[in-house]
């Protein structure tokens, strides 16, 4: 690899100068930067505001779901008696006769 020589290191300080020049000359001052900073600034304070709200509403919530709580767990429970038995929801499928295990869904048997 060659050694940079005084010509290239001049020429490559004079881009970076020509370069940092353009860049400032081309600069908008930092007023749009600060607008957007002060919306994001305003929009976060609006989002701190209406989580706060929720979470307060929430809690209002949650203490009145604790006394609906307390309020139910002392008042006695009074049952009606069953008029009818309880049926069994348990669907009972009948053995495979033939020694073998069905698969999944019944679809063929299992490997």
């Amino acid at each position: 690899m060659q050694e940079f020589n005084v010509t290239q290191w001049a020429i490559v300080a004079l881009v970076f100068v020509a370069g940092w020049l353009l860049g400032l000359a081309s600069h908008p001052g930092g007023r749009k930067w600060r607008e957007r900073y002060a919306a994001e600034r305003d929009a976060h304070a609006g989002y701190r505001k209406d989580a706060d709200a929720r979470l307060a509403a929430a809690d209002t919530r949650h203490r009145e779901l604790e006394q609906d709580h307390a309020r139910l767990a002392a008042t006695p429970v009074t049952t009606a008696p069953m008029t009818t038995s309880p049926r069994s929801t348990r669907v009972v499928r009948p053995r495979d006769t033939m020694g073998e295990r069905r698969g999944w869904f019944d679809f063929g048997p299992r490997r």
